[in-house]
């Protein structure tokens, strides 16, 4: 199971955290990530981070702005989301994937978690 919790409204150039506690299986064998769904629009990679947390990858409108990490003892993935913008707004869902290593292709995710709304507008 993959519960997410942090959404919620921020103003541009805000910034939330996400988290995701995740339970029912081996947590430091699987990589996990983050994918959105704006409204009206197709469900995209945002980003994904190794077993061991040494390796982090996003997509290009998000870099430099949001932040992956994993806190294998406690079973948590987050993702820090800073300088936030109108069209970061979407559903963010927590994901598990069929690998210990993470990639952007939601073919690779075996597990979705139920999304948290993330609404930025000023």
């Amino acid at each position: 199971q993959l519960q997410a919790s942090g959404g919620g409204w921020v103003q541009p150039g805000g910034s939330l955290r996400l988290s995701c506690a995740a339970s029912g299986f081996t947590f430091n064998s699987h990589a996990m990530g983050w994918f959105r769904q704006a409204p009206g629009k197709e469900r995209e990679f945002v980003a994904g981070i190794n077993w061991n947390g040494d390796t982090t990858l996003y997509d290009d409108p998000v870099k430099g702005r949001f932040s992956i990490s994993r806190n294998n003892a406690e079973n948590t993935v987050y993702l820090r989301m800073d300088t936030l913008k109108p069209e970061d707004t979407a559903v963010y869902y927590c994901t598990r994937y069929n690998s210990p290593y993470s990639s952007a292709y939601s073919g690779s995710v075996d597990y979705w978690g139920k999304g948290t709304q993330v609404t930025v507008s000023s």
